[in-house]
């Protein structure tokens, strides 16, 4: 059983910076392509970013594009996603997830990962 926890969020103001983590545990995780995405109240989960299995090949959404970076350590068993000059606009609830395939063709289909994390919240001040 593979388990993704997701931590480093919090309360920040617009123009900060933040990074928040995703530990996974129960699996290969170097094996596994992951994402991030978020969903805000009231509105439906949407992709944030993509990682491919080995760190090279990764893509954004045009909200994140220029502001946002994910990475992977695969010898921690973790990603994460950094995230910088925040705005109001970014505050959600992060989850990650992992799809059993190595790559995935359409990152941002939620349909394509079977693990998800609980989430961490994001919240920017304005």
């Amino acid at each position: 059983q593979v388990v993704l926890e997701e931590s480093g969020g919090g309360l920040v103001q617009t123009g900060d910076s933040l990074r928040v983590s995703c530990a996974t545990s129960g699996g290969s995780f170097r094996d596994y392509a992951m994402s991030w995405f978020r969903q805000a109240p009231g509105k439906e989960r949407e992709f944030v970013a993509y990682i491919a299995w080995n760190g090279i090949t990764t893509s954004y959404s045009d909200a994140v594009k220029g502001r946002f970076s994910i990475s992977r350590d695969n010898a921690k068993n973790t990603m994460y996603l950094q995230m910088n000059s925040l705005s109001p606009e970014d505050t959600a609830r992060y989850y990650c997830a992992a799809s059993r395939a190595q790559a995935v063709a359409q990152p941002s289909w939620p349909v394509n990962y079977g693990y998800w994390g609980q989430g961490t919240q994001v919240t920017v001040s304005s």
